[in-house]
């Protein structure tokens, strides 16, 4: 009797959020499946190369396949992909650009055709700043929400921080982020418009040597604002 073909795996690799810091935040398992699997899904070319290099799992880098996947792929293009590696049997892996992949992340496209496809999808355990930040906010953990990206527009946005804000004081955790070169700015308009009572949990360049965690009324942050400038930042309003 034949035997069945092996299941084609589409796995969720979770990255570093800081450098030099796999040793300490990744299991092994992570380096294990890296080792033995060919083709990557990837927001960042060189980011995802230069992480798989720095494991030392001994793999030639030229040798791996790597499927750009951002904002821009087109869907039938990773559709196609993916289609090619359920007829090869042939695993995969997503890489985030940090962090876990689907989570504020393109990666999700991948993982919603690999489901519709039929292709296994198994999540491997690593760092994500929004949980990290969410654990160590001493907000709600039962109820929260992440909002991602705030409007780039001042006048919008300012109307989203006071929407979120308000939220929170439902006992919904709201979390949301920037990117990191504006991260001065949005806080600058978080403390300028926001409540003083109101909490604030900012978590800043996790896992580095140089992190910051730590939840302040708005009126202290105030007192004392951060230099966020290009640290990737979660904040989080809560109760």
């Amino acid at each position: 009797m034949m035997a069945a073909a092996t299941q084609a795996t589409l796995f969720l690799v979770p990255t570093v959020l800081a450098p030099e810091t796999a040793g300490s935040v990744l299991s092994p398992q992570i380096r294990e499946v890296i080792s033995r699997t060919d083709v990557f899904f990837v927001e960042n070319l060189r980011t995802a190369r230069r992480f798989i290099s720095e494991l030392k799992t001994g793999r030639v880098i030229d040798d791996l396949t790597f499927f750009e996947l951002h904002k821009d792929t087109p869907r039938a293009e990773t559709q196609q992909q993916i289609r090619e590696l359920l007829k090869s049997g042939k695993d995969a892996g997503i890489l985030s650009e940090a962090g876990c992949p689907g989570i504020a992340d393109p990666g999700a496209v991948a993982v919603r055709l690999a489901h519709e496809l039929g292709l296994r999808v198994v999540p491997l355990t690593g760092p994500s700043s929004i949980l990290l930040t969410l654990m160590s906010s001493g907000f709600s953990g039962q109820s929260f929400a992440f909002n991602g990206y705030l409007p780039i527009d001042k006048a919008e946005r300012i109307r989203r921080i006071q929407a979120l804000e308000k939220q929170a004081q439902t006992g919904q955790t709201q979390l949301f982020m920037e990117t990191p070169y504006r991260n001065n700015a949005l806080l600058e308009d978080i403390l300028r418009v926001g409540n003083p009572r109101t909490l604030l949990c900012i978590g800043s360049n996790l896992t580095a040597p140089d992190e910051l965690i730590r939840t302040l009324s708005i009126q202290q942050w105030r007192e004392q604002q951060p230099d966020l400038h290009k640290k990737p930042t979660i904040f989080a309003f809560g109760i």
